[in-house]
């Protein structure tokens, strides 16, 4: 899923993970993939973020309410791989409710203090339940099967949770200041515009046993994150990934709105340009290949391609209005490219993000 998120000189690393090899709502075997733990979102009607990390709490209002997991789905998503028998004891019934769940993930993360505080940080601001994927083996598309196994991130893999609390304080302070300029601006911001949800996720550690990839996938309000993916190399591409993933989720959630309202502009620039990449070149919304492929958002044999499309173009829109709001560098703006690309962006952009746009008018 994700894959691009680094520097030119990554690009010869293979975009794995959702990337050069990722794999997400959209792609792999989905009847291989197990089913969420909950019918229902372990989702969120969380406490409203602190002010340290949300500067405006009016964005809060706007967003969908959703119900808080229970003790014992959460209980789940942290215990998929392993006997609970002593947990009771551990974290006996009765106790304050929060004081119960705290338990356990002191228990789940037991021997690495800060990540346990790091995990409930999730849970707490933005009902996120970081527990394990269960073990089995993915039908990864081009990647091949892929046997995965459950990991918690503790030890030298904490910096996993260090990257993703990093991201939601990111996107909290992204969403306050997009809503801001549109406000400002008076873009319509309508409530009747689904938002672009990144609370109330279920989160699963995994890691797979002989490579690197898939870095992440998703499906039914979760996302599996290995802790071995190629993709996760630094806060920056940690963050580009989850936002990739995420994209996949909301995109299942709007009806599977991508082949609909993306094909039109997708299908004949594949047809135009089959794989290659010079042609393919204006037409991407990001630049991670495929190792001895095509670029991500183009490669064959990856499920609904189209999908992938339309999370890396997802990402493109996070990186132009965010370097945009922040005064950071500038790249050129995608929608300035070929009409195909402003097509795409402005259905992205008014489906997702309220029709909200910080960069400026095409010359």
């Amino acid at each position: 899923m994700p894959i691009r998120r680094f520097a030119p000189l990554f690009l010869s690393l293979i975009a794995s993970a959702c990337g050069g090899q990722r794999t997400s709502t959209t792609s792999g075997s989905a009847s291989a993939r197990p089913a969420a733990i909950a019918a229902r979102p372990v989702a969120s009607s969380a406490p409203a973020p602190t002010a340290s990390s949300t500067p405006d709490a009016g964005a809060a209002a706007v967003e969908e309410k959703l119900p808080d997991p229970t003790f014992e789905e959460i209980q789940a998503v942290l215990y998929t791989d392993t006997s609970t028998d002593g947990l009771a004891a551990a974290c006996p019934p009765g106790v304050p409710a929060e004081a119960g769940i705290r338990c356990l993930f002191d228990q789940r993360y037991r021997g690495d203090k800060q990540a346990a505080t790091l995990a409930h940080e999730l849970y707490v601001k933005w009902r996120i339940v970081a527990g394990v994927e269960r073990k089995y083996t993915m039908d990864g598309g081009f990647r091949g099967m892929i046997n995965l196994e459950p990991a918690v991130p503790i030890g030298e893999h904490r910096k996993h949770l260090e990257w993703i609390v990093a991201a939601m304080r990111d996107f909290d302070t992204f969403f306050v200041e997009l809503e801001r300029f549109g406000k400002s601006k008076e873009t319509s911001t309508s409530t009747s515009t689904k938002r672009y949800r990144f609370k109330g996720l279920t989160l699963r550690f995994m890691r797979s046993t002989k490579m690197n990839r898939p870095s992440a996938y998703a499906h039914d309000w979760t996302i599996a994150w290995n802790l071995k993916g190629s993709l996760h190399r630094s806060e920056e591409m940690a963050r580009e990934t989850l936002f990739h993933e995420i994209f996949h989720l909301n995109d299942a959630a709007h009806g599977g709105w991508s082949p609909a309202a993306l094909n039109p502009q997708f299908e004949p620039i594949v047809k135009k340009c089959g794989v290659s990449i010079p042609c393919l070149g204006p037409y991407t919304p990001n630049e991670t290949i495929v190792v001895g492929g095509t670029y991500y958002a183009f490669q064959p044999g990856n499920g609904s391609t189209v999908g992938e499309y339309g999370a890396e173009l997802a990402l493109r829109y996070y990186r132009e209005q965010r370097a945009a709001l922040r005064s950071l560098p500038k790249v050129k703006a995608f929608k300035c490219g070929p009409p195909e690309n402003a097509k795409s962006w402005n259905a992205m952009r008014d489906e997702f993000f309220g029709g909200v746009d910080a960069v400026p008018a095409c010359p």
